[in-house]
């Protein structure tokens, strides 16, 4: 088994799995995927962006343990989804998700520093 199917928990504020499942569930709503995005950020293509993204996206609202791929898709989603305007919600996230751009800053430093730092680098 490679390191990124190893299941992992990892302990997140209900605010930070609040924050990854709107990062995830976004790419259905007002953001535009591309197949060579979808594809950079670890998914096979669009289509399979919104069916594993709505997957993961329940697994981390249940508080579920994801592999260490599903971890990495998550925060890639979030953080492309929030930051871009051309391909994700960018100035729409605040209306269709409820979080401010500072909040949503903050929460996901925080995030970040959780799984860059137990998943994405694991020892070898």
């Amino acid at each position: 088994m490679s390191k990124l199917d190893e299941v992992v928990d990892v302990a997140l504020t209900d605010e930070e799995r609040f924050l990854l499942d709107r990062g995830l569930v976004e790419w259905g709503g007002p953001a535009r995927c591309t197949e060579s995005l979808a594809i950079a950020i670890g998914f096979d293509s669009v289509a399979d962006l919104l069916a594993e993204g709505y997957r993961i996206a329940d697994d981390i609202s249940k508080g579920k343990s994801l592999t260490r791929r599903d971890w990495t898709r998550a925060l890639l989603a979030t953080e492309v989804v929030f930051a871009s305007d051309v391909l994700g919600s960018g100035h729409d996230w605040e209306a269709t998700t409820g979080l401010d751009d500072a909040s949503t800053m903050r929460v996901l430093r925080n995030v970040q520093l959780r799984l860059a730092g137990v998943i994405l680098r694991p020892s070898r």
